[in-house]
């Protein structure tokens, strides 16, 4: 028996929080509309899959774990995305800590924003830039493509941006790079602190 259902949380902070880095209008459809979708598809996924177990249904056990993936994940990633972001900061950066782990594994901050940089706007089609962490605490820059292609396992994600087109489109319109620079002045470095453990 499947006991797993889920909800959509409420966001961390006002939908105008992020502002002007991310308007509240684009705020309220990527947590009301978009993160919603996935919360309805994997419930729906879920229940379909209890069904073809039990011989209720007739049905493709591939296809509705294909949809459970992909609607779970993205359900599960906004729900963290919304935690890696606070309100805009100009001079926004990491702490002492967090920055000698990433002096570590990728040489300086600026190599490792460079990069992180580079997988978010060079994404193909839609997707999320992804810094990983496994439990040596070794850190990797990667790329999401939809929600569930080109995991890592044994990695966890420690810092992710959406690049799906839903979540900068009103802003920004087809210029991502913009979107991702002006990105940098709402991370979390706190969370993503903690998360780095």
């Amino acid at each position: 028996m499947i006991n797993i259902k889920l909800v959509l949380p409420p966001l961390p902070y006002a939908y105008n929080t992020l502002e002007p880095v991310i308007s509240q209008k684009i705020m309220e459809l990527h947590h009301d509309k978009h993160q919603m979708a996935y919360v309805n598809g994997a419930n729906a996924a879920l229940e379909k899959l209890e069904k073809i177990r039990k011989g209720e249904v007739e049905g493709s056990v591939r296809e509705t774990m294909r949809d459970l993936s992909f609607n779970y994940n993205g359900a599960k990633l906004h729900e963290q995305f919304w935690q890696m972001m606070r309100a805009p900061q100009e001079n926004n950066g990491p702490d002492e800590k967090v920055t000698t782990l990433l002096n570590e594994n990728f040489g300086s901050y600026e190599a490792f924003k460079k990069e992180f940089t580079a997988a978010a706007v060079g994404v193909e089609g839609s997707g999320w830039a992804v810094l990983w962490k496994n439990k040596d605490g070794q850190l990797l820059v990667g790329q999401l493509e939809k929600h569930n292609l080109l995991g890592l396992n044994d990695f966890e994600p420690v810092l992710i941006l959406d690049v799906w087109e839903h979540a900068y489109y009103l802003d920004y319109l087809n210029n991502r790079a913009d979107y991702v620079e002006k990105w940098w002045q709402v991370v979390n470095w706190d969370y993503v602190g903690h998360l780095l453990g």
